[in-house]
């Protein structure tokens, strides 16, 4: 049993639950009004499939906007795959969840921002470390997110 509860990985769920809900809204009924989004992703991710091109041209990290033109937008459990036109040459990606790194709808001001894994890998403790009682335990801050970035 573990000792503590992991509410950052809880919370990364859920914000992602809400990304699925959100695009499929968007499969079954399109993009209402004015919304559209922002997506960036891993592109190294092991299941994030796009053109060797892309790869190539974002080897780290691609945002792509979903607005005007987009097709054969997909959404199963574990990510999604749309149709996007990159110069006139359509192309079709697979963006795994947890590839994504920023969720962003400027029509609404919302946003949201997932912490990479390398960010996460750094912040775990070392094996041969001393263990730490509860009363040792560093005391983190409740992150706190800002949409004023996102604002127009």
């Amino acid at each position: 049993m573990k000792k503590t509860i992991d509410y950052g990985t809880l919370m990364h769920r859920a914000m992602r639950g809400l990304i699925v809900d959100v695009l499929k809204q968007v499969e079954r009924e399109g993009l209402p009004g004015d919304h559209h989004f922002f997506i960036t992703f891993d592109t190294r991710h092991p299941r994030a499939q796009l053109a060797d091109w892309l790869r190539e041209r974002y080897p780290d990290e691609m945002t792509i906007v979903m607005q005007h033109w987009f097709d054969g937008l997909k959404v199963d459990s574990d990510g999604f795959s749309v149709t996007l036109n990159f110069g006139n040459v359509p192309e079709t990606l697979y963006v795994p969840l947890d590839s994504i790194r920023t969720f962003v709808d400027p029509a609404v001001e919302f946003g949201l921002r997932f912490e990479s894994a390398e960010h996460d890998a750094d912040d775990d403790t070392d094996e041969d470390a001393p263990m730490e009682t509860d009363a040792d335990a560093p005391r983190h801050e409740a992150e706190i997110v800002s949409l004023d970035r996102f604002r127009k």
